[in-house]
Parts: structure tokens; C-alpha cells; sequence
């Protein structure tokens, strides 16, 4: 793929020919580029480095998704055989699935590769489920059209969509939580999905997070090099990262099994938390110098005012029923409400 042209180290699969490491814009599964693989066998070697990358991710505290296909292939394994694709992802499952901090996801941008059919990803999803002892989450992430996440073997939805605030929306559909792991990415490059600015990204975590949902971070800096954090790790260089460790940080004060969208509490903005305890307004683009509430009768709440840029909190008074209260007037405001004894 552009930026990401370098062959890795290790291969799945023995090579038998080498072949074009150039690219030429085109995202089709079936061009091959002159490469050879032996897809009946395991290269050992490359899966000791994914578990050791694992393991050390692990360390740190970090989830790991594993992707297990993907469209962006000159190299011929988003086309192998149904066999072939049964006792791989078989083979994956058996040396992954030890570690705590697994996740699966049956591919990236699914919808990209036309050789795969419905049932052969529902089929991908039953072989996972049924080879994992431990039962690690399970979804699929999608380029235009989104799976079925309301199918049993599914645990959460895996979005791509610029608009991480729909996710109101999309937890009322299918019940399930949704992680907005592409809402495009900080940068500059050429490319529509990674040229936001940084105080655009951190507005859609913040959109998203006041939607019940939760959101991913990726950042694609043009590089002399051609190293972008996106594809090949290293340093990041944008202002989004430690706006969103801020997030983070808040978030962990907070309800610890997550936040629900809110409806009622105020008009016209996302509103979420848990009823009756906790409740986190984020204004986005909107400057309200007041905001009209309708809080539970009879509970207390102390105010806080976030600036998600200037990563600041104001502390405000306490205020119970419908009561207005005074914000800065300034976009990308965030008002958090906690539950206290009068």
C-alpha cells in the first residue's frame, strides 16, 4: 500500500518466488505481482515474532486485534482456498489465543475483498469462536458496507465512519458496544482519511465517547522516510495524542463498566454516563454561554467544565432539577456532572 512498501522480515508461508515490491494504486486481491507462497504451510519464525509482539504489547498494557485478512495483498493469502483459510486461521487461534490481551478481528475492510462471500465470513467468525478456549472478543471492521454485528458470534461493532457521534445510533440497532476504530486520522497527507487536523480528531473522540461509543487514534504525517505512525509505528508527531491520554485519564475516573448515551438531559447536544450517578455533555462545535438541564429531582451534582484543547477543568457549583449553567461560550466544551451528597 502507498507509505507501506517494504517487504517484512518473515513471511506466513514459505516463499517460492519474489516477485514486485512496487504499488501500483490498485487495491484487487488477485494481482500477485510475480509472488509464490506455499499456503499448506506454517513459517514458524514469523509467528514467534507476532507472539512476542504480543506479549510485550501486553506488557505495557495495550489490547492487541489481531487482523486476520485483509485486502491490501500483492502477495496472494486474501486468496487462498476455503481450505487453506480454515487451518490458518485454526493455526492462528491455537498460538494467540493464550495471551490475556487478544482481540480478533476477521479482517480490515472486509468489504474490499469481493472473493470472500457472506457466508465464508460468517463461516471465518465460527471457526474462531469455536477454536478459542478463552473466548476473546470478536468483530470485523468495514471500508463502505458494515457486517451484520447483530449475528450471535459477533461481541462488538467494529465501525470505519467519519461521524463517531452516530454511535447513539448504532448501539440502539444491534445492542452491542461500538468501537469507531477509524473516524480517519490526524495528518496531512494526499488522502481525504488522513488529513484531519489534530483538534478535529480529538473532537471526534470526544463526539464519540458522549456517544457511549469508544474511538481509535492513527496518525499519517507526511515523512521523508515514508515512516508513518499508521503503518509502520515509531514517534508520533501530532497535538492530538496527549489531548486524548487527558480523555483517557478522565474516562478512568469514571463509571467503571463505561458510558451509556443519555437522552433528555439536555437539548440538542450528546449527553452520556450512567442515570443517576454520572452524566458527560460535550458541546462540539456549539459555543452555549448557558445550558438549560433537567437533572433528577432530589440528587445533587457538582459541575465541572472541560476545555478538551486546553485539557483544563473548572469546578462548578452543585445544582439539582432543571437549573441553567453558565459555560464559557466557547466550542469544544465538555460539562461533567457527578452525583454527590447535599
Amino acid at each position: 500500500y502507498r507509505y507501506n512498501k517494504n517487504e517484512p522480515e518473515h513471511y506466513p508461508f514459505p516463499c517460492l518466488a519474489t516477485g514486485s515490491s512496487r504499488w501500483g494504486g490498485s487495491n484487487a486481491v488477485d494481482v500477485k505481482e510475480g509472488w509464490r507462497f506455499d499456503f499448506d504451510r506454517f513459517v514458524p519464525a514469523y509467528f514467534q515474532h507476532i507472539e512476542q509482539c504480543v506479549a510485550s504489547l501486553c506488557e505495557l498494557g495495550i489490547e492487541a486485534d489481531i487482523i486476520l485478512f485483509h485486502p491490501y495483498d500483492r502477495w496472494g493469502f486474501a486468496t487462498m482456498s476455503a481450505e487453506q483459510d480454515d487451518r490458518y486461521l485454526r493455526y492462528v487461534v491455537a498460538r494467540l489465543a493464550a495471551y490475556r490481551n487478544v482481540w480478533w478481528s476477521m479482517a480490515n475492510e472486509y468489504d474490499l475483498m469481493p472473493n470472500k462471500s457472506t457466508a465464508d465470513w460468517d463461516r471465518f467468525f465460527r471457526i474462531v469462536q469455536e477454536s478459542d478456549p478463552y473466548q476473546h472478543l470478536r468483530s470485523i471492521h468495514n471500508c463502505r458496507d458494515f457486517y451484520d454485528h447483530g449475528k450471535p458470534w459477533v461481541t462488538h461493532q467494529s465501525i470505519q465512519r467519519p461521524d463517531p457521534g452516530q454511535a447513539v445510533l448504532w448501539r440502539s440497532q444491534v445492542r452491542k458496544p461500538v468501537v469507531v476504530d477509524e473516524c480517519c486520522y490526524e495528518g496531512d497527507i494526499p488522502m481525504g482519511w488522513g488529513n484531519i487536523s489534530a483538534r478535529e480528531m480529538v473532537h471526534r473522540f470526544w463526539q464519540g465517547t458522549a456517544a457511549g461509543g469508544y474511538v481509535g487514534h492513527g496518525e499519517t504525517y507526511l515523512n521523508p522516510d515514508a515512516i508513518l505512525w499508521w503503518s509502520k509505528g515509531g514517534v508520533l508527531h501530532g497535538e492530538s495524542a496527549p489531548r486524548l491520554a487527558f480523555l483517557r485519564a478522565l474516562l478512568e475516573t469514571g463509571p467503571e463498566s463505561g458510558l451509556d448515551p443519555i437522552g433528555g438531559m439536555v437539548n440538542a447536544l450528546l449527553c452520556a454516563g450512567k442515570a443517576h450517578a454520572y452524566y458527560l455533555i460535550y458541546t462540539g462545535v456549539a459555543q452555549p454561554a448557558l445550558l438549560e438541564l433537567s437533572l433528577p429531582e432530589g440528587e445533587h451534582y457538582q459541575a465541572e467544565i472541560i476545555d478538551t484543547w486546553e485539557m483544563s477543568v473548572t469546578p462548578g457549583a452543585i445544582y439539582s432539577g432543571r437549573v441553567d449553567v453558565p459555560m464559557p461560550g466557547k466550542a469544544y466544551q465538555a460539562l461533567l456532572l457527578r452525583r454527590v451528597e447535599p
